[in-house]
C-alpha cells in the first residue's frame, strides 16, 4: 500500500532517526479522517519539493509525529506546464483544475474572459483565488505530488496578454487552430495551456493573443468541454 501524503508548509529539511511534528488541519484529517495510527507509513511534504517517508511514531488530538525513516527532494522537470483556466459556470472550471493537478501542472491563473458566466468581483476575488488554492492542494496529495501548485489572481484578457512573455510558449485551445501534430515544443521551459469558458473564446481575445505571441491549436474536429479540455491537453502533451 502506498503511504498517504500530507503537506506542510514550513517543512524544513531533516534527517533520518528525526521526528517531525504534524500540526494544524492535516493532523486532525490523518487521525481523525485518515485514522492513521502508531507503526503506520506516511509522508509528508512541504509543497515545494521536500519529501519525507516515515512512520508514525504517537499522536494526540491535534498533533502527529512521524520517525523519520527518509528524506528525498524531487527535482521539478526540465519542462513545466501552467493552466490558464477561464472562469466557468458550476465546478467545470474546478474539475479542470484539479484534473490538470493530477496530471503535472505546476501553477494554475484563473482567467476572467470575455464570455465567462461566473465572475469573481469584489471580496469574490480572493475567496475564489483561495478555493482554487484548496482544491489544487488536495489534488497534490491525492496524486502524491511533491509540488502543490500555485494559484494566482484572477487575470483579464488584456493582463493576460501583456503577461504572454514571461513564458516560452503560450498555447490557446480553439478549433480555428492548427493541428497538435504541427505543433514543435521547447525542450525545456514553461509552457501556459490556455482554455476559454463555455462559449469559447471570442474573436476579439483571440486576435489580441494572437498579436501577443499565442499559438492557437486545435485538439482535433471534437469540442472538449472547458472541464476536459486543458487536462486533454496537458495528457498529449507529456506524452510528447
Amino acid at each position: 500500500m502506498v503511504e498517504p501524503l500530507f503537506i506542510q508548509a514550513g517543512l524544513s529539511n531533516t534527517q533520518p532517526g528525526a521526528t517531525v511534528v504534524l500540526i494544524g488541519d492535516e493532523a486532525k484529517h490523518a487521525i481523525a479522517v485518515r485514522r492513521m495510527r502508531v507503526g503506520e507509513a506516511i509522508q509528508l511534504s512541504n509543497g515545494q519539493g521536500l519529501r519525507v517517508r516515515g512512520t508514525v511514531s504517537s499522536f494526540d488530538k491535534t498533533t502527529l509525529n512521524v520517525l523519520v525513516d527518509e528524506v528525498v527532494t524531487d527535482v521539478r522537470p526540465d519542462l513545466s506546464f501552467v493552466l490558464i483556466q477561464a472562469l466557468a459556470k458550476g465546478d467545470r472550471d474546478e474539475l479542470a483544475i484539479q484534473s490538470a493537478t493530477e496530471l503535472g501542472i505546476s501553477a494554475v491563473i484563473p482567467w476572467q474572459s470575455d464570455r465567462s458566466v461566473s465572475k469573481w468581483e469584489g471580496p469574490k476575488k480572493d475567496k475564489g483565488r483561495q478555493r482554487w488554492q484548496s482544491i489544487v492542494l488536495e489534488a497534490a496529495k491525492q496524486s502524491l505530488r511533491a509540488f502543490v501548485p500555485e494559484v494566482s489572481d484572477v487575470r483579464d484578457s488584456k493582463e493576460l496578454a501583456k503577461h504572454f512573455s514571461s513564458f516560452d510558449l503560450v498555447l490557446v485551445l480553439d478549433p480555428s487552430g492548427q493541428s497538435l501534430s504541427e505543433l514543435t515544443l521547447p525542450i525545456k521551459g514553461t509552457i501556459a495551456l490556455l482554455v476559454g469558458p463555455e462559449g469559447g473564446i471570442s474573436d476579439a481575445e483571440l486576435d489580441a493573443f494572437a498579436k501577443s505571441g499565442a499559438t492557437i491549436l486545435s485538439l482535433g474536429a471534437g469540442i472538449l468541454r472547458t472541464s476536459t479540455a486543458g487536462p486533454a491537453l496537458l495528457a498529449a502533451l507529456t506524452l510528447r
